[in-house]
């Protein structure tokens, strides 16, 4: 009997370990520094063995094929197994079948069961369920399943689960109650598409319009590296002060603002819209949101008198997500960190000096109308 060395057995573990993956294996006549014999080889790699040049397989006297005392040694108790399946059906006990698909195989939901939770899960929250939150974890989703189907799955099997089928963990985004949905649709399939249809008759521009303020006692966004168990700090100042911005975006890629520290008046917004429209050098149709100010006694005035210049449109109420200027209000939040200022001055130059930076970066501002909830506004 030639039994192959053990001394490099690394490679035929490898395919030995590949054979326990259930990979489909070929047989091939591979040779070593101590004689020739049978070893296992990946199929589909043009007839060259995964072991050859090692010698973790010998073969016996009556053809039969053993592995290496190394190669057991490394497989520990799946060695053990893999010597008493040589022994009781030979070479045809490391025939592999071919890999089945996983989904649905071995679950412990048939397929109604299954569709039930999913549907649940796409189409309510947990509190319309009887539980506590709004966001689906892996504790409510088992929750879910044990309550309805009286099947018990531990926490991480649920979340292997899910992600079999298609579901990965989000950050929801925010809607408010007050929205309502006939207005949204009404505003996506006929208000908006004439507007832009008689912007493009008129050769003017459509322009997307937001105000937000800044605050010096707004946490720092973002998290930061540090050592386990040591928080880090951030030093903010304590005192209170603020600064507001009004600024509009256009799909070409240009940028409107102003910075005051004042309260956000009637007179602010008409000096804006005054500016913007001596900027833009034609007729915009500026879209806004409900705000008070935009609906006011002086605002209609002051767009009745100047008609030919500029003209005003509302979106849906509580529908911020319809205005790709309010892409523009979270990059500016993400990137001037407020509480670090030490005064409204302070916070004022930093605010301009970004967004100017953003004014010669007409390609993100560009990107703001490419999101998934405006994308409409350039379709």
């Amino acid at each position: 009997m030639r039994r192959w060395p053990a001394a490099a057995g690394r490679r035929s573990a490898s395919a030995t370990h590949l054979l326990s993956r259930n990979s489909s294996v070929a047989w091939s006549w591979v040779g070593c520094d101590r004689g020739w014999g049978y070893a296992p080889a990946v199929a589909g790699r043009a007839g060259r063995p995964a072991s050859a040049g090692g010698c973790g397989a010998g073969v016996g006297a009556g053809g039969d094929i053993r592995p290496g005392r190394r190669v057991v040694r490394r497989l520990g108790k799946v060695g053990g197994h893999l010597v008493a399946g040589l022994k009781a059906a030979g070479r045809s006990a490391l025939l592999a079948a071919e890999r089945e698909s996983r989904s649905g195989k071995g679950e412990l939901l048939d397929g109604a069961a299954r569709g039930a939770v999913l549907r649940a899960m796409r189409d309510y929250t947990p509190a319309d369920l009887g539980q506590s939150g709004v966001m689906w974890t892996r504790a409510s989703t088992r929750t879910l399943i044990r309550l309805v189907w009286g099947v018990s799955m531990t926490e991480q099997g649920v979340g292997k689960w899910l992600r079999r089928h298609g579901f990965t963990p989000q950050r929801p985004a925010r809607r408010s109650y007050r929205q309502q949905d006939e207005q949204v649709r009404a505003w996506l399939e006929e208000e908006y598409p004439a507007i832009a249809s008689r912007a493009r008759r008129e050769k003017a521009e459509p322009v997307w319009a937001d105000q937000c303020g800044l605050r010096s006692d707004t946490a720092p966004p973002g998290r930061s590296w540090a050592p386990a168990r040591h928080t880090p700090i951030v030093r903010v100042n304590g005192r209170r002060f603020k600064v507001d911005i009004m600024s509009a975006v256009a799909s070409r890629g240009a940028l409107w603002f102003t910075v005051f520290p004042e309260k956000f008046t009637a007179d602010v917004f008409c000096a804006f819209l005054d500016r913007l429209a001596r900027q833009a050098r034609r007729k915009v149709h500026v879209i806004v949101d409900r705000h008070p100010v935009h609906r006011s006694k002086a605002v209609k005035r002051w767009l009745a008198e100047n008609a030919e210049r500029i003209e005003l449109h509302l979106t849906p109420g509580y529908s911020p997500e319809l205005n790709p200027d309010e892409l523009l209000n979270a990059d500016l939040k993400h990137h001037v960190h407020a509480a670090r200022a030490t005064s409204t001055d302070d916070l004022a130059r930093e605010t301009r000096r970004f967004l100017h930076r953003r004014q010669r970066q007409p390609h993100i501002v560009t990107g703001y109308f490419h999101g998934r909830h405006v994308r409409y506004t350039i379709q």
